[in-house]
C-alpha cells in the first residue's frame, strides 16, 4: 500500500468531490424544510415528535433559545449516559459480564461522547457491554453529530436571512439532520463494512487456543472490581500467564458507521480502526477515509446554494483542500523519513517508519488518515501518533489546534472556517479602511467580539490545561515519557479535548481522576463557548439587512480571498501555538536528528 502518495490524495479528493456535490443537494432539501413539505408524512412525523416533547414545530427561535434547547439536551444526555455506565453491570446484553464503570471515567466519557469528542480513556471491548455501547454511546454519535449540523444549519440562516428574530427551530434542526441523513447513510454504509468483514452480532467473546502460553502483565483489581493504583496513580501491575486468546464479539459495524459519518471517533475497540474487527481491509479504510470528510464537504457546497452563489462555498473548499493537500505532504514526507537511531542499529530505513503502523495500510495511507481524522473532528485512528516521527507528529497536533476548519467535524468544520472568513474580511477592511462585510452582512463590534471569544476560548483550555498539569505531580505522574516527547503527550490530550477530536497522542495515562475531570472540563468548554458565540453572531447578522453589491465591495470568493482566509487560519494558529509546538515536537525533532 506504499503507493504514491500523489496518487492516493488525488484519488480520494476525487470520490470526495464527486460524492460530495450530489448530497449537498440532498442536504439543502433536506435541513431547508422542502423535503418535509414534499412528502406530507415526514411533516407529521416532525410534528408528532415537537408534541411528544412539548416544543412548538412553528417557533422560529432566537439565537439564545435555539443555545439553551441544545445545552439542556446535552445536559439530560449526559446524565443519562452517566447513569448507564454505572449500572451497566445490572443491565441486559452484557456477555462479558462488565462491571459498573468509574465515576470519574463516566463523567469523563459523558462529556466525551455528548461534545463529539468521544476521548477513550479505557478500552471499550474489556469496559463497556453492548447496551452501553449501542443506547448511550451509538445513540449520542448521531445527536453530537446532528448537533454540530445544526449549529452550522443555524449560521447559514443568519448570512440568508433579513431583519430575521429567529435562526430556526432547534428541534427540528436536530430531527432533519439525525433522521434524513445520518440515520440513513449509516445504514448503507454498516451493511457495506459488514460485507468487508466488520463483525456485527451479540455473541459472546469467544476463547481461541493458543498454540504455546503467553506470559504477560495485568491491572490488579480490588474487591469492587476497579484497577489498584500506585501513590502516583497508575496500575500496579500483576504477571500472568494464559493458552487462550479472548476475540470480543459486538454489534460494531453499526457504530463504526456513525463513528465516521458523524466525525465521531471512538472505537468500539481500543486499537479503534487498526484493529481488524473494525477495518479489515485496504477497501474498508479508504471508505472510512471518505465518510469522514463526506459530510462536511458536502455542506460546505450547500453553503454556497443557500446563500446563492455557488463560489462561495467553492472558495471555502478551495481553502481547505490547500491546507489539507499541504498537510498530506508535510505528514507523508515527515513518515518515509526513515529513524536515524534505528538506521543506526543496521536496520534497513529505505522503508521508512513503520513503527505503529498497520502493514495492511502502509505509510502512504497511514499517513492519509492521520491528517484526514485531525483535520475533522473525528478521533479515529489507523495507527498509533505516538509512534510517529516527531514532525508527524505535529501535523495532526497543528491540524487540531487549527480548529479544524480543513473540512473539519459534521457542521463544526463549516462554522469554524466561516468564522475565520468574518475574521480575514475584518482585517481586510482595516488595511483598505473600509466596513467589513461578508455576503451581503456589515461586520461590525459584536460580531468580531463573539469571533475572539470563539477562537479565543479553545487555546486558553489547551495551554492552560497543559501547562497546569506539567507543573502538578498528579499530572506528571501519568506521563510515561519525559522530556519533549511526554510534554507533546500532555499538550496533544487538551488540543484533542479542548477541539473535540477525541484522537490520543498515546503514552499518558489518562484514565485518572484528574485527567478525566480536567479533560471532561476542557471538552465541554472547547464544545459550547465556541456554539454560543456563533449562533450569537448568527441570530445579529439574520436582524441586518442585506446590502447591495458595490463597486467597493471586497470580493469573498476567488484566489485572491482564498489565499487570505488560509493566511489568516495559518498566521492566526502559528502566533497562538508556536511556542508550545517548540517545546513538543520541535524540539523532539533536532534532539533526534542532530546527532
Amino acid at each position: 500500500m506504499n503507493s504514491s502518495p500523489v496518487f492516493q490524495t488525488v484519488l480520494y479528493l476525487v470520490v470526495l468531490f464527486a460524492l460530495a456535490w450530489p448530497l449537498s443537494r440532498f442536504l439543502a432539501t433536506a435541513l431547508d424544510g422542502s423535503l418535509s413539505q414534499r412528502f406530507a408524512w415526514l411533516g407529521r412525523s416532525e410534528r408528532a415528535l415537537c408534541r411528544v416533547i412539548g416544543a412548538n414545530p412553528d417557533e422560529d427561535m432566537p439565537w439564545w433559545r435555539y443555545a439553551l434547547a441544545l445545552i439542556v439536551f446535552h445536559l439530560i444526555g449526559g446524565l443519562f449516559v452517566y447513569a448507564q455506565q454505572r449500572l451497566q453491570g445490572s443491565l441486559p446484553l452484557n456477555p462479558a459480564n462488565m462491571g459498573a464503570v468509574s465515576p470519574d471515567s463516566s463523567f469523563n466519557t459523558a462529556v466525551s461522547f455528548l461534545t463529539n469528542t468521544n476521548w477513550q480513556g479505557y478500552s471499550g471491548e474489556s469496559t463497556m457491554s453492548y447496551l452501553t455501547q449501542m443506547l448511550s454511546l451509538a445513540t449520542h454519535n448521531f445527536m453530537s453529530a446532528a448537533t454540530g449540523m445544526a449549529v452550522a444549519i443555524a449560521f447559514i440562516r443568519g448570512f440568508v436571512r433579513r431583519k430575521a428574530g429567529g435562526v430556526g427551530n432547534a428541534w427540528l434542526d436536530l430531527y432533519r439532520s439525525t433522521a434524513y441523513i445520518l440515520l440513513p447513510i449509516s445504514l448503507v454504509f454498516a451493511v457495506f463494512l459488514v460485507g468487508q468483514g466488520v463483525i456485527q452480532n451479540f455473541d459472546g467473546y469467544k476463547d481461541a487456543k493458543l498454540t504455546e502460553a503467553v506470559a504477560y502483565q495485568i491491572p490488579k483489581t480490588g474487591a469492587d472490581g476497579q484497577p489498584v493504583k500506585d501513590a502516583k496513580g497508575n496500575p500496579v501491575m500483576v504477571d500472568a500467564k494464559t493458552d487462550v486468546q479472548t476475540l470480543p464479539m459486538g454489534p460494531v459495524a453499526s457504530q463504526e458507521a456513525i463513528k465516521m459519518l458523524g466525525t465521531n471517533g471512538g472505537g468500539f475497540f481500543n486499537a479503534n480502526s487498526a484493529h481488524p474487527y473494525e477495518n479489515p481491509t485496504p477497501l474498508s479504510n479508504f471508505a472510512q477515509m471518505l465518510s469522514i470528510f463526506l459530510i462536511p464537504a458536502a455542506l460546505v457546497f450547500m453553503f454556497g446554494r443557500w446563500v446563492g452563489d455557488t463560489r462561495q462555498g467553492l472558495t471555502l473548499l478551495g481553502a481547505m483542500t490547500l491546507l489539507f493537500v499541504a498537510m498530506v505532504g508535510v505528514e507523508y514526507w515527515a513518515e518515509i523519513t526513515a529513524n536515524p537511531l534505528l538506521t543506526h542499529l543496521g536496520m534497513d530505513g529505505s522503508v521508512g517508519n513503520m513503527e505503529g503502523k498497520e502493514s495492511r495500510f502502509g505509510i502512504v495511507a497511514s499517513a492519509l488518515f492521520t491528517v484526514i481524522t485531525t483535520a475533522a473532528s473525528c478521533g479515529a485512528v489507523n495507527t498509533m501518533h505516538d509512534s510517529l516521527m516527531p514532525m508527524g507528529g505535529l501535523v495532526p497536533m497543528w491540524l487540531i489546534k487549527l480548529g479544524e476548519v480543513v473540512f473539519g467535524g459534521v457542521g463544526a468544520g463549516l462554522y469554524g472556517m466561516l468564522i475565520y472568513a468574518i475574521l480575514a474580511v475584518f482585517l481586510s477592511g482595516l488595511m483598505i479602511g473600509r466596513t467589513p462585510e461578508y455576503l451581503g452582512k456589515k461586520i461590525e463590534a459584536f460580531e468580531m467580539k463573539m469571533v475572539a471569544v470563539a477562537i479565543l476560548a479553545t487555546p486558553c483550555l489547551i495551554l492552560g490545561g497543559t501547562a497546569l498539569s506539567v507543573m502538578l505531580d498528579v499530572g506528571k505522574a501519568s506521563m510515561a515519557n519525559p522530556g519533549a516527547h511526554g510534554f507533546s503527550e500532555v499538550l496533544y490530550a487538551f488540543a484533542s479535548a479542548a477541539n473535540n477530536n477525541g484522537s490520543a497522542f498515546g503514552g499518558l495515562n489518562a484514565n485518572t481522576p484528574y485527567y478525566n475531570t480536567m479533560l471532561a472540563i476542557a471538552m465541554w468548554f472547547g464544545r459550547f463557548t465556541v456554539i454560543i458565540p456563533v449562533l450569537a453572531i448568527a441570530g445579529k447578522l439574520a436582524s441586518k439587512p442585506r446590502l447591495a453589491v458595490t463597486s467597493g465591495t471586497l470580493p469573498t470568493h476567488g484566489p485572491l480571498f482564498v489565499a487570505l482566509l488560509v493566511g489568516t487560519v495559518v498566521i492566526v494558529g502559528a502566533l497562538t501555538y508556536i511556542p508550545a509546538l517548540a517545546l513538543g515536537p520541535v524540539i523532539e525533532h533536532l534532539q533526534l536528528f542532530g546527532h
